[in-house]
């Protein structure tokens, strides 16, 4: 979803393992690996987090292909589900970020139209996860921006 709104193009992320079997020199069994992720988990880090410390700290390419299960699997699971997507959580810290600067800014337009695409971007993607299930089917992002205007 980053570039939706933007005008230019490319991909700026880190290329995925070549293999989507588990590795050879991994030692860890599925239990290790999911007991792992909770407690990084307990820890505060988020799904992505979690991920990155797999990746850089234990040697861990990918969960799915070792537990066959996602990172956000497990957590459900684990029962250490978060109530919030964390894309979601951060388009949302985003819009607050925004809110607070253009109650002091408030003849900022370029931000006020970044407030609005990413309000877009909040309400496309809740409405997915409230198709999926990922979200309650009552949870509304409330707008600000039309204090704004």
């Amino acid at each position: 979803m980053a570039r939706m709104h933007a005008h230019t193009r490319g991909k700026s992320h880190s290329s995925r393992p070549a293999s989507p079997s588990s590795p050879t020199w991994l030692k860890m069994t599925s239990a290790e690996v999911s007991s792992l992720v909770i407690s990084l988990s307990k820890e505060g880090l988020s799904t992505s987090e979690i991920g990155l410390n797999l990746r850089d700290y234990h040697a861990i390419p990918l969960v799915k292909p070792i537990t066959g299960k996602t990172i956000t699997q497990m957590l459900s699971e684990g029962d250490v589900k978060k109530e919030l997507p964390e894309d979601l959580e951060h388009l949302v810290q985003k819009a607050i970020g925004l809110q607070k600067h253009l109650k002091n800014h408030n003849t900022d337009h370029r931000n006020i139209r970044s407030l609005e695409l990413i309000e877009a971007k909040i309400h496309r993607l809740s409405k997915y996860y409230k198709r999926t299930g990922r979200l309650a089917r009552n949870w509304k992002y409330s707008a600000v921006i039309a204090q704004l205007e």
